[in-house]
């Protein structure tokens, strides 16, 4: 049985399940082989297909429009089940939700009411090529459309996708216009050059825009990127994400460990426990490893409930109430970084030196993870909430913050 087959098959039955029961039965799939697709890299295609299949891919999208209707905090469990197996599979699948989130946040409904039935309708997947922080690509208008050229780098999920959200200089006056265009547009090239040491198959290369047309209503204009309270929830939504594909790397790893040490560990010759299970120095680390767990676990849930409650009020959020939900967000990452990189980097000395086989790919937890968390610095983060915590200054609306 190949992939695509046994992940149709762990899938059947789909509409009769809850969002999380699919999304269990995927995980299952997607575990059998992630150490595997770890080693190849590039596109994991069977694994996006069976996404697409699944219905998913719309899980944020209200059920008016075609899709499932879920909130945040479920949208966001989904993503950190998917990152307890497989994180790349995780990251696309959150940056789907992100990109659906920059539409609706950044744009008027005519424009975004559309693109959400026709994604419900059709599964699309939506593409990342906006990074902000790269202005090699720049807008030229004329009358009635405008032109892109340049190129992108950490383009996550572009590959094999039906829409991308990109970004542009106006090459006048310097404004950043973001559009939602088609991937098989004339002049859109998608380079396969993704080849890091962790998050191996989230497609996280290069795009280069020759001459893209672009037309007046494909530009995310009104109400525009960070312009609103509610328009700022954009870049918390992305932190979010991130945050629970690291607790999911880090349950993920735990578990990992967890088996190792119970099925395959040997107590050290100078131990005078019977087995490893009851060794007190291995006894103390997974203490402390659950320690790190629980407390990011009830950090992590208790941002997600907020956000929840700031996308409900829409239009009405406050600049405070978004400020707040910033501090939550900022202070869930920190501890889910730190604690991941913990517990992905030490499990090592619960497992023993047998477990540093290469076939085994333990290591792939903490390469996903330490390469994920570079985004952006997180002493950043930190300095915020010391902002926050000394003088009460909220975070300034970023894209990364």
């Amino acid at each position: 049985m190949n992939a695509k087959t046994r992940l149709d098959a762990q899938t059947s039955g789909q509409f009769e399940a809850t969002p999380g029961q699919i999304a269990q039965r995927l995980a299952a799939g997607f575990a059998e082989t992630a150490a595997e697709r770890d080693i190849r890299g590039g596109t994991p295609k069977a694994e996006r297909d069976a996404l697409r299949q699944s219905g998913l891919l719309s899980l944020i999208i209200p059920a008016e429009y075609g899709g499932l209707g879920a909130d945040w905090s479920t949208t966001l469990d989904i993503v950190r089940q998917f990152a307890v197996v497989d994180s790349s599979i995780a990251h696309v699948f959150g940056f789907q939700h992100l990109m659906l989130a920059t539409v609706r946040l950044f744009s008027r409904p005519e424009q975004w009411q559309p693109w959400f039935e026709l994604t419900a309708r059709n599964q699309w997947f939506w593409g990342n090529a906006l990074n902000p922080l790269d202005t090699r690509t720049v807008s030229r208008s004329f009358a009635g459309w405008r032109e892109f050229s340049g190129r992108k780098s950490f383009c996550s999920g572009a590959l094999d996708s039906q829409m991308l959200i990109a970004s542009a200089l106006d090459g006048e006056g310097g404004k950043l216009l973001i559009a939602a265009i088609p991937t098989a547009r004339s002049g859109i090239s998608l380079a396969h050059d993704w080849d890091n040491m962790g998050q191996r198959q989230t497609d996280s290369g290069s795009a280069t825009f020759e001459r893209v047309r672009v037309e007046e209503s494909e530009l995310l204009l009104d109400p525009g990127p960070l312009s609103t309270p509610f328009a700022c929830l954009r870049p918390l939504i992305a932190q979010l994400i991130f945050t629970h594909v690291f607790l999911g790397i880090a349950e993920g790893a735990f578990e990992e460990a967890r088996q190792y040490t119970l099925k395959e560990a040997r107590p050290w010759f100078r131990s005078s426990a019977a087995t490893v299970a009851e060794d007190p120095y291995v006894l103390a680390h997974y203490g402390e490893f659950w320690v790190g767990l629980e407390s990011t676990r009830l950090l992590v849930r208790r941002a997600a409930q907020l956000l929840d409650e700031a996308w409900t009020k829409g239009a009405a959020l406050d600049a405070e109430e978004r400020g707040r939900l910033a501090v939550a967000i900022a202070t869930a990452k920190v501890a889910a970084t730190r604690n991941g990189l913990d517990i992905c980097n030490r499990l090592f000395e619960v497992t023993g030196a047998r477990s540093t086989h290469a076939a085994l790919r333990i290591d792939r937890y903490w390469r996903n993870l330490r390469t994920q968390t570079l985004h952006d610095p997180v002493d950043y983060k930190v300095r915020e909430l010391g902002d926050w915590a000394l003088n009460q200054q909220l975070p300034q609306p970023t894209f990364y913050s």
